[in-house]
């Protein structure tokens, strides 16, 4: 009987082990999707603009969005793409853009 005693608490062991692991996966799934997308109250505040702004740069395809349950997200890596679109450069030999 001892040995199914340890063969049981063995299993549990390595039970304990995986939730672990997958508990510290799903975090790092969390995290990346939270570097990644943004809500518009962020974007307004990275880009100095109204709601009003923010919501012509969605409705005419300036700015991609997602939206869930009614909330809109945005993609980092969009609102920077739009930064560098518009990057203009006065020094630039290129007339004016990068």
């Amino acid at each position: 009987m001892k040995g199914l005693f340890e063969i049981v608490q063995a299993t549990l062991e390595e039970m304990k082990v995986l939730k672990k692991e997958i508990h510290q996966s799903n975090q790092t799934r969390f995290e990346t999707v939270k570097e990644n997308w943004i809500d518009g109250q962020d974007v307004m505040q990275l880009l100095h603009i109204s709601p009003r702004t923010l919501h012509r740069m969605r409705e005419c395809g300036t700015l991609p969005y997602s939206k869930v349950s009614g909330k809109v997200f945005y993609k980092l890596s969009d609102v920077e793409a739009l930064l560098e679109r518009n990057y203009i450069c006065k020094k630039c030999k290129c007339g004016g853009h990068k």
